[in-house]
C-alpha cells in the first residue's frame, strides 16, 4: 500500500468515526475482503473508536490491527449491559481474528437430558442444544459419574436408545429390556411407569444437576412425612431411600456456607509472559459448590484482565445457564451486567470462595504447563529464557549463558571454573578449567579478572561466538570487577548479572544493572531455581577441579623428590602398590620385582634413610 492509499484509507475511516454517536454499542472492524477482524464494545462509541485512529497507538499488536482496517460498522444499544452482551454474541458468531481466543476444553464431558417423550440422561462430549438440555462441562470426571450414579439410583431414567412414542406405548410395541428386570428401570416403555411420574423424576433430576440439592432434599423429606402420615408406607419408604441417597451425595460435596444461596465466583490468573490467562469459575448453590471450571484465554491485543473477565463472564454464565444475582470478582469492574451485581469480598466465606477460585486457576495453569512441557521438553527452557529476558530487559534471548567461580585454600592451588549453558541446559563440552597463573595469595577478585580476561580474550582471538549473558557467583563486587575487564578492557557489551548469597551462604537475590539493583524474583519460582542450579553447577565444577589438583599434588609430591625415579617408574609403582604408603613399607624384593633391583634399591634406600640423609642426598 502506498502512502497516498493509506492516507485515503485513514481519511475514510475517520469520516465514519466523525459521524458515530456518543452512545453505548458494539463496533466491528473489517479488512480488505470485508471480513470482520475485530469486535469491540463501548459506553460511548465515538470516543472509544476514535482512540484507534486519532492518536498514536503505543502497542505493536494494536498498530497491526489498525493497519488492516478498511471499514467500520457499529450497532447502537440502550445500555452498556446490552453492549457487552451484543459484543459477546457477535464474537461467538464471527470468531474475529484479533479478538481474545478462548482455548476451550472441548474434551471435557457434559450431561445431557434429552428432549424425547421419555428423556434419557447420559454423558457426552458433543454439544448440540437441539437434542436436549446440557449441564456441565465437568472438569473432574469422578464428580460427573457421582451425579449420574445418584440420578440413576434415585430416579431410574431409561438407558435404552430406542425411540419411544406415546402411540407406541399405547399399542404395546415395546418389550422390556434387562434393565427393567434388574430393577434399574421402572418400565416406562410398557406402561408400568406413567408419563407424569417419569417427567416429575426428570424434573427433579434437572434440579440436582442445577445444584439445588438442599431444596430437593427438603422436598423429599416433607413428602416422605406426608406419605407416612397418610399410612402410605411403601411410598414413604421409596422416598426415604431417595432422601438418604441425596443426603449421602450432599455430604460428599464441599459445603461453603449455608447462608450463601446462589453466587458466581470468577478469578483470573496470568502466565509469566502475559500471553495467556486462566479464568476460573465457581458456582455456589444453596451453600454448596456444584460447578468449578477453568477456561484458558489467549490474548490477541494485550487485553487487560478486566477486558478478559468482561468477555468471559457473560459467555461462561451462558454456558452454565447461571442466573445468579451476585458475581464475586477480584477487582473493580467498570461495566455492569443485567440482573446481576459485581461484588469484591474483603473477608468471610465469600473471600474464602474467591481465594479458592484463585487457587484452582493457579493449579490449572501449573497442570497445563507441566503437560505441555512433558510433550515438548524444549518449551520449558524457551519459557525460562523469555522470562529471564523480560526480567532483565535484555536485548535478545539469553540462549548462551556463562558463569564463573574460583576455588583455593589460602591461595594455594588456586583454580577457576567456567560453566556454559545453552538453551538453559548445561553444555559440558564447552566447560573450561583454569589454573590461576598471575595471582599470588587468596585474591578472588584478581583471580576472577585473570580468568575472564583469558576466557574472552581467547574467544575474540579465535572468532568464537560470545555469550548473551554472564552470571557471576557473587554480588556487586564480583560484577564490578568482571565489568572492568569485559567492558573496560575488551570493549564488549555483554550483559552481566550477579547471584548474591545471604549470611547462611544461600542464594537469595538476583542483581542486574549499573549500579546493580535487586531484580524482583520469587525465591520459589522456576526461574530462580534454574539460576541457582547454574550457580551450584559452577561451584561444584570449580571445587571438583581444585580437589583433583590438590589430590594429584599430594599423591606425587614425595615420589617426585627421589632422584633417578622418573614418571613412568612412579606410574608402575602406583599401579602395582596403589599408594605411596604401600611403597614405603615394601621390601626390596617387592620393589625389584616391579621396577628392577637397581631402581628398587634407590626407592627403598630413600624411604629408609633419615631426614638428614635425605637433605644431604
Amino acid at each position: 500500500m502506498t502512502i497516498e492509499e493509506n492516507e485515503k484509507r485513514l481519511a475514510y475511516l475517520k469520516n465514519i468515526v466523525l459521524n458515530m454517536p456518543e452512545l453505548p454499542g458494539s463496533y466491528q472492524f473489517y479488512d480488505k475482503e470485508r471480513t470482520i477482524i475485530y469486535v469491540g464494545k463501548a459506553k460511548k462509541l465515538k470516543s472509544r473508536v476514535s482512540t484507534y485512529l486519532h492518536k498514536e497507538v503505543d502497542r505493536y499488536k494494536t498498530k497491526v490491527l489498525v493497519s488492516k482496517i478498511y471499514d467500520i460498522s457499529y450497532t447502537v444499544v440502550k445500555t452498556e449491559e446490552d453492549a457487552l452482551l451484543l459484543e459477546n454474541s457477535l464474537i461467538k458468531k464471527y470468531n474475529p481474528r484479533y479478538n481474545v481466543l478462548l482455548k476451550d476444553g472441548k474434551t471435557y464431558p457434559s450431561i445431557c437430558v434429552t428432549n424425547e417423550y421419555f428423556p434419557r440422561v447420559y454423558r457426552t462430549r458433543q454439544i448440540n442444544k437441539k437434542y436436549g438440555t446440557y449441564f456441565g462441562p465437568f472438569p473432574h470426571i469422578s464428580s460427573m459419574y457421582n451425579v449420574l450414579e445418584l440420578i440413576k439410583k434415585t430416579y431410574k431414567p431409561r438407558s435404552c436408545r430406542q425411540p419411544i412414542t406415546k402411540e407406541g406405548v399405547k399399542q404395546h410395541k415395546y418389550r422390556p429390556c434387562l434393565e427393567y428386570h434388574i430393577h434399574n428401570c421402572d418400565g416406562c416403555c410398557i406402561g408400568k411407569q406413567s408419563y407424569e411420574d417419569y417427567q416429575e423424576n426428570i424434573r427433579q433430576a434437572k434440579e440436582i444437576l442445577k445444584g439445588n440439592t438442599r431444596e430437593m432434599s427438603n422436598r423429599l423429606y416433607n413428602k416422605m412425612l406426608e406419605e407416612s402420615s397418610l399410612l402410605h408406607f411403601e411410598e414413604a419408604e421409596r422416598l426415604k431411600q431417595r432422601y438418604l441417597l441425596l443426603q449421602e451425595f450432599v455430604s460428599k460435596s464441599e459445603v461453603v456456607s449455608h447462608t450463601i444461596e446462589d453466587v458466581d465466583v470468577f478469578s483470573i490468573t496470568d502466565d509469566e509472559l502475559q500471553k495467556h490467562a486462566f479464568i476460573n469459575y465457581i458456582h455456589v448453590k444453596n451453600g454448596t459448590i456444584n460447578q468449578s471450571f477453568t477456561y484458558e484465554y489467549k490474548r490477541k491485543l494485550e487485553e487487560s484482565d478486566e477486558d478478559l473477565l468482561l468477555q468471559a463472564i457473560p459467555e461462561i454464565r451462558d454456558r452454565f445457564n447461571s442466573t445468579a444475582k451476585e458475581i464475586i470478582v477480584p477487582f473493580e469492574m467498570d461495566w455492569r451486567l443485567k440482573d446481576a451485581e459485581f461484588f469484591i469480598p474483603q473477608r468471610g466465606d465469600k473471600k474464602h470462595l474467591l481465594e479458592l477460585s484463585e487457587m484452582n486457576g493457579k493449579q490449572y495453569k501449573f497442570d497445563r504447563l507441566k503437560q505441555a512441557e512433558k510433550l515438548n521438553p524444549e518449551q520449558k527452557q524457551t519459557r525460562l529464557m523469555k522470562e529471564l529476558q523480560l526480567k532483565l530487559g535484555l536485548p535478545k534471548l539469553p540462549y548462551h549463558i556463562e558463569c564463573f567461580d574460583n576455588s583455593n585454600i589460602s591461595g594455594t592451588d588456586a583454580v577457576a571454573g567456567c560453566v556454559v549453558y545453552k538453551g538453559m541446559k548445561p553444555a559440558r563440552k564447552d566447560y573450561r578449567k583454569y589454573n590461576i597463573k598471575t595471582v599470588i595469595g587468596p585474591d578472588d577478585y584478581a583471580s576472577m579478572q585473570e580468568v575472564v580476561r583469558r576466557r574472552y580474550g581467547r574467544m575474540i582471538e579465535e572468532g568464537e561466538s560470545l555469550p548473551d549473558l554472564i552470571i557471576t557467583d557473587g554480588g556487586k563486587g564480583q560484577m564490578d570487577i568482571v565489568k572492568e575487564v569485559v567492558v573496560g578492557e575488551l570493549n564488549l557489551q555483554i550483559p552481566i548479572a550477579g547471584l548474591a548469597k545471604d549470611d547462611r551462604h544461600r542464594t537469595n537475590e538476583l542483581l542486574y544493572g549499573w549500579p546493580p539493583q535487586v531484580v524482583g524474583l520469587k525465591s520459589d519460582s522456576e526461574l530462580f531455581h534454574a539460576l541457582t542450579q547454574i550457580q551450584n553447577e559452577v561451584h561444584r565444577y570449580a571445587i571438583a577441579f581444585h580437589r583433583d589438583k590438590r589430590s594429584k599434588s599430594a599423591l606425587h609430591s614425595e615420589l617426585d623428590e627421589i632422584k633417578g625415579i622418573g614418571k613412568k617408574t612412579q606410574e608402575s609403582l602406583l599401579k602395582s602398590l596403589k599408594s605411596v604408603r604401600n611403597i614405603k613399607v615394601a621390601t626390596p624384593e617387592q620393589l625389584a620385582t616391579i621396577i628392577g633391583s637397581a631402581k628398587g634399591k634407590i626407592v627403598y634406600d630413600y624411604f629408609h634413610q633419615s631426614d638428614d640423609e635425605k637433605l644431604n642426598a
